[in-house]
């Protein structure tokens, strides 16, 4: 079974998301943002969601995950909860 592990930077709207992605780009680094601006608890931990499996996150999230290459940081991807930046940071297929 398919496993992965990612981290991820959730804000509530889609030009902040676009935004830290922005830097990002520029060589900030994304645990350092994650602590700062997400609203998720993973924030703390960079944004770091450790190890899961397809069907333990939303579909939206889930798609990214398992088909993103490894190390490329996706989004702005929209949820339920709001707007996700997500890094795949390894994957077992």
């Amino acid at each position: 079974m398919a496993r992965a592990t990612a981290r991820h930077i959730l804000v509530s709207k889609e030009i902040e998301c676009a935004d830290l992605k922005s830097q990002i780009e520029a060589g900030a680094d994304f645990a350092d943002l994650a602590k700062q601006y997400s609203s998720c608890p993973s924030g703390g931990q960079g944004g770091d969601l450790g190890s899961f499996g397809p069907g333990q996150m939303v579909p939206e999230f889930d798609k990214v995950v398992f088909s993103a290459p490894v190390g490329e940081v996706q989004g702005p991807v929209k949820t339920q909860f709001g707007y996700h930046l997500l890094e795949v940071t390894s994957r077992e297929d």
